[in-house]
């Protein structure tokens, strides 16, 4: 399936494509990270060079990946941007990150990052690498620019991307998450805690409406070796999407193969 594919109602009836929670927005299974080995404005997708970046996302949108994952912190939004104006906008998922910890900073974010992304409007916004277990209320206040955001259209939904196991349990029953980006692979390399420690509290949060989605399938690289393993242990866990970091185009056509077989779709 190529870059022809529809988007919206026609979405649901297509296994590769999952409703996130309960965000109203539909997704493809897989999503392509940017932020590979990212941070500090760089990443291994963005240190391919520019031109190249560009090829590489333009690539998975036509294997089926329409969701780009990036972030403040990978550098990646003028790719995306790039990519954009060959794309119907509305046919593309587009998820970023901030840093902000005040409520002024992300109100800024967001008004930068629609201009370094060339779009109107994002679709998801997360809280980037939550650690602390009191996020919920140190962060308040960038919850509510999120919030705030949102209200106007500037952003369909918000959350967090957690990177400690106290975090990532506040975010499973708190009721301002919309979306949870969390470490998830067999190994339970780079993770926040054990995969049998991590899964109920995912679970958790799917039973209350937030939409899932995994990160570190392939354990920051050091599950490559097996990539059919990994993407298969995190699907039949039942977490329902994941982005994966690739950059070339035989890791796109690799992972979409696997995740296209899982689900009984060629």
């Amino acid at each position: 399936m190529t870059a022809t594919l529809t988007i919206g109602d026609e979405r649901q009836t297509k296994t590769w494509w999952t409703t996130l929670g309960e965000t109203g927005l539909v997704v493809p299974r897989l999503s392509i990270g940017t932020g590979t080995y990212g941070w500090g404005g760089s990443s291994a997708q963005t240190r391919l060079g520019f031109r190249e970046c560009v090829r590489l996302l333009l690539m998975a949108y036509e294997h089926g990946i329409a969701w780009f994952d990036s972030a403040d912190q990978y550098g990646s939004h003028p790719h995306v941007r790039e990519a954009l104006k060959s794309l119907d906008r509305e046919k593309v998922i587009i998820t970023t990150k901030t840093t902000a910890r005040t409520k002024e900073q992300a109100r800024q974010d967001i008004q930068r990052f629609l201009k370094e992304l060339g779009t109107d409007y994002i679709d998801i916004v997360l809280m980037h690498c939550l650690i602390d277990s009191n996020w919920t209320t140190t962060m308040r206040p960038v919850m509510e620019a999120l919030s705030e955001a949102k209200s106007y259209g500037y952003v369909r939904a918000v959350g967090v991307s957690c990177h400690s196991f106290a975090a990532l349990k506040a975010a499973s029953t708190h009721p301002w998450v919309e979306v949870i980006l969390a470490r998830l692979n067999y190994d339970g390399m780079h993770m926040d805690d054990k995969p049998s420690e991590v899964l109920p509290v995912l679970k958790t949060a799917m039973s209350k409406g937030k939409g899932v989605y995994a990160m570190k399938v392939m354990g920051q690289g050091g599950l490559k070796r097996d990539p059919e393993k990994a993407i298969k242990f995190v699907f039949e866990t039942g977490i329902p999407a994941a982005t994966i970091g690739m950059v070339s185009e035989a890791e796109i056509r690799q992972n979409v193969a696997i995740t296209r077989k899982l689900f009984h779709q060629n």
